[in-house]
């Protein structure tokens, strides 16, 4: 088991923090979810009914219980807003490695957040989970966050064509990979 317990540590940033997700942060996940801007390059349509922010966050609850996926909101210090998540995903502890994903409101974009909280999240990868490894999946159009990626030492290792079936159309994908002797915290 990587992790014990019943929920994700708080990690604490500058301005703001890592925590586990609960079903009060519904209507914050179902605003991030559900703009189209926001999912514009994600591998699933925007959300539609805040049913399914409900549904989220009881799924993040169940696939940590797997040890499978752990994901954290990201809550604004200065407002206690939940302004998006950070998601170690694919936790494969045999072979030392994870994917990451983030998300961040569109009103909080250009503020630095998202580099914070993926730079919190890996810190705890390497640190704490032990991991050698972390990959991302990147729509090719998503410049800002190849940007962010490769700005903090990921690699670009391939593009998967076609890989995901999204609003009938198809979508590529860049795989990039950060190894931990590469990181620098």
């Amino acid at each position: 088991m990587l992790i014990s317990g019943d929920a994700l540590p708080t990690l604490v940033g500058k301005g703001l923090c890592l925590r586990w997700p609960t079903l009060a942060d519904a209507d914050d996940l179902f605003a991030l979810f559900g703009d189209p801007e926001v999912m514009l390059y994600w591998s699933r349509s925007p959300m539609t009914d805040r049913s399914e922010a409900v549904d989220l966050v009881r799924s993040i609850h169940d696939l940590f219980r797997q040890q499978s996926l752990f994901q954290w909101a990201i809550e604004e210090t200065c407002s206690g807003r939940v302004v998006g998540t950070t998601t170690l995903a694919s936790v494969d502890a045999a072979n030392r490695r994870a994917e990451i994903g983030f998300a961040l409101a569109r009103d909080r974009w250009g503020q630095g957040l998202a580099d914070e909280a993926v730079r919190l999240a890996l810190g705890f990868a390497f640190s704490d989970l032990d991991l050698m490894r972390i990959e991302a999946d990147v729509d090719p159009r998503n410049a800002r966050s190849l940007a962010r990626l490769e700005r903090l030492g990921f690699e670009r290792e391939g593009l998967l064509r076609e890989r995901w079936r999204v609003g009938g159309g198809a979508q590529d994908s860049v795989m990039l990979g950060l190894l931990r002797r590469e990181w620098s915290p």
